[in-house]
């Protein structure tokens, strides 16, 4: 597997990239948010490790931003965002941006390792669900392209949030408990927190407009998926 280290510490990008050879990974280093661009766009990797402060390299030019054009690009390789900055405001803003996973610093390189392991897991899609189209009322969901439209328009999803929208879809109708998600989707990894799921859930609803409507949230149960009624038939005139 191939994996782009995005960071402009010379030092620690050998230390990341050394962890990571060890355990098998090709390793690209991509020193400015400029050449992880480049290297992104030009190249596909099966994650993308990524440093949220990066040197400057032009205006608003730091990890989020990088992150925010891969996707607007779409490249849906597995974003792990690494940064010193931990607070609950980046973390969201990382996930509004299309970040699969936030690893705090400090960390050793073996964590990064293990975390970069986990975030390819449970992305994996399972063997049955590698072809197919799933679709649910306005919802068209593509499991073998990646791929998601509603009423035949498309929209961008991260890896996350196409996993958490087909396990949905795919339990309609049963209710989903945070916990149930966080072991499906997350693979209950134990750093990952249920306000995960609930912030997951909200920017999939607002990437899915009204039919957001369809994932409704169960007070004190979890989630649950549930396709609109049919629109009624108007009455034909006699």
């Amino acid at each position: 597997m191939r994996v782009l280290v995005v960071e402009d510490s010379a030092k620690m990008a050998g230390l990341l990239g050394k962890g990571l050879a060890r355990q098998g990974y090709a390793v690209d280093v991509a020193g400015c948010a400029r050449d992880a661009i480049w290297m992104a766009t030009e190249h596909d990797y099966d994650a993308i490790v990524l440093d949220v402060i990066l040197e400057p390299d032009g205006p608003g030019m730091d990890g989020f931003e990088v992150c925010r054009r891969l996707r607007t690009a779409r490249r849906w390789a597995p974003v792990l965002m690494v940064t010193a900055r931990d607070s609950v405001q980046d973390r969201v803003r990382g996930l509004d941006v299309g970040a699969d996973d936030y690893l705090p610093k400090p960390f050793s390189p073996q964590e990064l390792v293990l975390r970069v392991g986990a975030v390819l897991r449970r992305l994996a899609a399972p063997a049955i669900a590698t072809g197919g189209l799933v679709t649910a009322g306005p919802i068209a969901l593509d499991r073998g392209a990646h791929r998601v439209t509603v009423d035949a328009a498309e929209i961008e999803l991260t890896a996350t949030e196409f996993k958490l929208l087909r396990t949905l879809i795919e339990r309609e109708g049963r209710v989903q408990s945070r916990a149930q998600l966080l072991e499906t989707v997350w693979q209950a990894h134990p750093d990952i927190q249920t306000r995960t799921v609930d912030m997951h859930v909200q920017r999939l609803r607002q990437k899915l407009g009204k039919a957001g409507d369809c994932i409704e949230t169960v007070r004190g149960a979890g989630y649950r998926f549930r396709r609109p009624p049919p629109e009624p038939r108007g009455r034909k005139r006699s």
